[in-house]
């Protein structure tokens, strides 16, 4: 743009200049013609009254005779007597001439004893010039000479002058571009970034000052622009959620690195229609009914993942700007949603099925028609469906804790202790099989004394209840550099392996005649894991059929501080 502007202004400056050039010629042509023109034509005219006043003398003393003898030369001399009638003419016989009585000299002359004129011909390329003057007889003497006029003298000088005015023009020409050089060379090498460090005209400092200080306000708001870009890719790219902005033609402005991850996109999509990142039917219902709504919002599955897409009109000073999208991850929503109805109904399968029993041995013995030998063994029923259900409560409300959140004390806690506690308790129970404790190494870990707990007894409570008759249930306790693992193995009857994804969730039973036979809620694996994850370890299980079970916990270090 600034290369194309200087070069309109060198073409104005070379024009301008070559234009003013050949006016000054052209009018100096004229006015040194027209001067030149009027001086020679005075010189004639003063040599005329001369001659006519030399001849007039000459008349005077000798008469008409004196004309005859002059003959003709350049001068012709013409004498009229006082009523106009011509006696005598040095080129024509008077008596084929017609009376001068109304020629303007002859008039002049005989009014006030001079007098003069001039007249040219139908082609205006000669002009007569006429001097006249009265005798002391009352005659007039009159003098003439034909002379040439400006229209033939340029005419005749048609030649030269075109020399003239070609050789004029080819140097306005070398001269006008010369100088548009030279104007226009210190403001080609004008430093514009920097106004004040320019050596130029002296006129071009007020210019340069304005501009200077335009700059530095330019510089300013372009600092500022820079920044609050810079602090708005900051924010919106560290934002987990997608966002993505439009302008009224639906038309990509910006997209944070989160939309980016999400639509498989890279920067080249800017400018693109937003259709092209994604053809939802749900997205272009959207973007319609936001033009009327100002706001719209969807949700729908991207991969194995749910997203809740809310959209928003831009209006800024009563227009609308364009639209904004911000899309948010709502999985973990949609899924504790999900787990939550589960849950509720499972508790309420679980608690109903206790409860009827209940209720259904209550009756029978409420209206006596259970025999006074079957009163015990339904007394015994009634006491174990109640044990079971607080079992139940007590695991509801143990995992309600967990998911809550809620802050529980940590302390330093001895592995081997705590599980030498746990095997002291189920000693019983895994007596009755004859199933084998054993405990290997020992660590102390930073955490919740209640939830490692719950881990250990549930995951060694399961190994026996599921364990063979004789068997044996191997607690393994490692502490390394960076990690504590906790190794809960047994030779039980196992786990298919469909079913290995799927034994942490609630209420989830792999043999659910045998686990309701050994009085298990089917919520002990989902409290360790949840247990496990407050203290941000992981599980990993590996089992086979009829072989075992294995069941590895980690804890890293790190994380448990």
């Amino acid at each position: 743009m600034v290369i194309v502007g200087v070069i309109k202004m060198t073409n104005r400056i070379f024009k301008s200049i070559l234009l003013t050039a050949v006016v000054v010629l052209f009018s100096s042509m004229i006015i040194f013609t027209a001067v030149l023109y009027d001086y020679y034509t005075g010189i004639q005219i003063n040599q005329l009254k001369d001659e006519l006043s030399l001849a007039a003398k000459g008349v005077e003393k000798v008469g008409i005779d004196y004309l005859k003898d002059l003959g003709k030369d350049e001068y012709r001399l013409t004498l009229v007597k006082a009523d106009g009638t011509v006696l005598y003419d040095s080129y024509t016989n008077p008596l084929n001439m017609e009376n001068h009585a109304d020629r303007k000299e002859i008039g002049e002359a005989l009014a006030y004893g001079n007098g003069s004129s001039s007249r040219y011909s139908i082609t205006l390329t000669e002009q007569t010039l006429y001097e006249a003057t009265r005798l002391n007889d009352g005659m007039v003497l009159r003098i003439s000479i034909s002379t040439a006029t400006v229209v033939l003298l340029l005419l005749s000088m048609i030649q030269p002058i075109a020399i003239v005015l070609v050789v004029s023009i080819v140097l306005s020409i070398i001269l006008a571009k010369t100088m548009a050089k030279h104007i226009v060379e210190p403001l080609n090498e004008l430093d514009l970034e920097h106004p004040l460090n320019n050596d130029t005209y002296e006129e071009l400092s007020p210019l340069l000052h304005r501009i200077n200080v335009q700059h530095n306000e330019i510089e300013s708001k372009m600092h500022e622009l820079r920044r609050m870009r810079d602090e708005f890719i900051n924010i919106t790219n560290n934002m987990k959620e997608a966002l993505i902005i439009l302008d009224n033609n639906e038309c990509i402005l910006a997209i944070n690195s989160s939309a980016r991850a999400l639509f498989k996109t890279q920067d080249d999509c800017i400018g693109k229609d937003i259709l092209t990142l994604d053809r939802h039917y749900l997205m272009r219902k959207a973007l319609d009914e936001v033009k009327t709504k100002s706001h719209a919002s969807f949700r729908y599955k991207i991969d194995v993942h749910d997203y809740q897409f809310d959209l928003n009109q831009i209006i800024s000073s009563s227009q609308k700007d364009g639209i904004v999208i911000l899309a948010y991850d709502i999985s973990e929503q949609v899924n504790a949603e999900r787990n939550r109805q589960e849950f509720t109904a499972n508790v309420s399968h679980e608690l109903k099925t206790p409860l009827q029993s209940i209720i259904g041995s209550a009756e029978l013995l409420e209206n006596g028609i259970v025999k006074e030998e079957d009163v015990a063994r339904f007394t015994s029923h009634i006491r174990e469906e109640a044990q079971r259900l607080v079992l139940l409560i007590d695991d509801i409300i143990g995992l309600s804790e967990i998911d809550e959140g809620i802050d529980m004390p940590k302390e330093d806690i001895s592995l081997k202790s705590l599980t030498e506690d746990i095997f002291k308790t189920l000693k019983d129970s895994a007596s009755k099989k004859k199933i084998n404790l054993k405990l290997n190494g020992e660590a102390n870990l930073y955490g919740v004394k209640r939830l490692l707990y719950e881990i250990i007894y549930n995951l060694v409570d399961n190994s026996i209840k599921y364990g063979k008759n004789g068997g044996y249930v191997e607690v393994d306790i490692q502490e390394k550099e960076d990690d504590i693992t906790l190794k809960v193995k047994d030779n039980g009857i196992g786990i298919p392996s469909t079913d290995l994804t799927k034994v942490f969730e609630r209420f989830y039973r792999v043999d659910k005649s045998h686990s309701k036979k050994s009085g298990g809620t089917g919520l002990g694996l989902s409290i360790v894991k949840r247990a496990v994850q407050y203290h941000h370890g992981t599980v990993d299980i590996i089992s086979e059929v009829d072989k075992g079970t294995t069941i590895t916990i980690s804890f890293n270090k790190e994380e448990l501080k």
